[in-house]
């Protein structure tokens, strides 16, 4: 395939953006590029480049385009709110609309605080939580990403794993020092925590299907140890469903588990493809954010109607009667194509998934942590990913992400994706 005007506009990048992209991953790096895809446009699952190539997409934007670009609800709401104002810094009736469905769906959500985010909704949750609780110490799971201000980069999946960085420069020891850290799915290890430091934390945080080693599920007890730990010591819960929200279920990954938190960061789904994050929990809890109580959190262009008006015609669409099943059997049929093609080739990988996000490994599994996800062959995932890309398919650039399934797939699109995946294994 093409690439040449690509790879001229990131030799441009390059001269006034670090590293030529906004976000590390999109790079390349990871999957052996020398330099990005910059993309043009969508519509429905496919995605063209700015050389005109067309492909199948598997990212959908890092997973808010669940219902495929150029949905006919979302685009009529936007176009009319471009009319009417893109920004008031102030409140508007959209607002209180995206409010009240993410209270509506989401279980552990009483009052919720739009942020422009996901860092920036966990960075709040946290200082919430410490407020709420007077304690300092926060516990997060290894491999585990929420974003990345900086008391979460320790151990960090995502970008950090990808690029297999170190915790970043620029983060002071003081910083990390209130960060404890426990391997996801070890809930024998987070009891031993507890057991000793219980009466100092203030919160754990954690991805409840971990999405940033790439797709992990929690194992059966874990979620439920946490909870229980939690409550026991007086620690608040936070789900950080900023991938899972909207995703796994309506109401995300504890409406799935039957796991509530007391607290739930959101993004990606909840604006449609806008920029947008939300944290939300306990009335009792969220009444200590200003102005009603005294734990401080503003943001400028917080609520703004372009993504609450986006969000809306998002979660109305997938309210509607039916939906978590059409994308489930879609998620059902692309896993089968490629778990069948790996299978047939005798190549070792395992495949994780949970409702509509999932990771083929190439590793044998079972992977249900940091160090499983370490064992994959990731030179082999870039081989597989540059010969899917050449195929017409575009998957996350890096062993370490999810996959994102769209309602917007259709038949011929996963067949084309399985086909290329058989290709592929066929002459390993």
């Amino acid at each position: 395939m093409k690439t040449e005007t690509s790879k001229r506009l990131f030799d441009e990048a390059l001269k006034c953006i670090p590293g030529g992209v906004n976000s590390p991953v999109r790079a390349m790096k990871g999957v052996g590029m020398s330099h990005p895809l910059f993309m043009s446009r969508a519509r429905g699952a496919h995605i063209w480049d700015a050389d005109g190539n067309e492909l199948v997409d598997f990212v959908s934007s890092w997973g808010p385009m669940i219902l495929g670009w150029g949905h006919p609800e979302v685009v009529g709401r936007l176009r009319a709110q471009i009319d009417l104002g893109t920004s008031f810094g102030a409140p508007t009736e959209l607002e209180v609309e995206l409010a009240r469905l993410i209270c509506d769906a989401v279980p552990s959500v009483e009052l919720v605080r739009m942020v422009n985010s996901g860092t920036e909704a966990t960075m709040s949750a946290l200082r919430v939580a410490r407020g709420f609780t007077r304690r300092d110490k926060v516990v997060k799971f290894v491999g585990c990403y929420h974003g990345h201000a900086d008391p979460f980069l320790a151990a960090a999946g995502s970008g950090v794993l990808t690029l297999a960085l170190p915790d970043s420069p620029g983060v002071t020891r003081a910083t990390t020092a209130d960060t404890i850290l426990v391997e996801y799915n070890d809930a024998a290890a987070l009891g031993e925590v507890f057991a000793a430091r219980g009466a100092e934390i203030a919160c754990v945080i954690v991805e409840p299907v971990a999405g940033n080693m790439g797709v992990v599920p929690p194992q059966p007890g874990f979620l439920e140890a946490v909870r229980r730990l939690c409550s026991d010591s007086g620690a608040l819960l936070i789900f950080d469903e900023v991938i899972t929200g909207f995703r796994v279920a309506w109401g995300g990954a504890q409406e799935l588990y039957g796991v509530i938190p007391d607290m739930t960061t959101l993004g990606k789904i909840i604006g449609g493809g806008l920029p947008v994050g939300a944290f939300g929990g306990r009335a009792d809890i969220m009444e200590t954010v200003a102005p009603l109580g005294t734990t401080y959190q503003a943001g400028t262009l917080s609520g703004n109607p372009l993504a609450m008006a986006a969000g809306s015609a998002t979660l109305r669409v997938l309210a509607e009667p039916g939906v978590y099943e059409r994308l489930e059997a879609r998620a059902q049929q692309v896993c089968q194509g490629l778990v069948a093609a790996a299978v047939g080739a005798g190549v070792p990988t395992t495949l994780n998934r949970v409702g509509a996000m999932m990771t083929l490994f190439f590793c044998e599994g079972p992977v249900t942590g940091f160090a499983d996800a370490g064992r994959a062959d990731t030179a082999l995932y870039g081989r597989y990913w540059r010969h899917m890309l050449e195929h017409g398919v575009y998957l996350a650039p890096s062993q370490f992400e999810s996959a994102m399934i769209s309602l917007a797939l259709t038949d011929a699109d996963v067949a084309l994706a399985t086909d290329a995946a058989a290709s592929f294994f066929e002459v390993l």
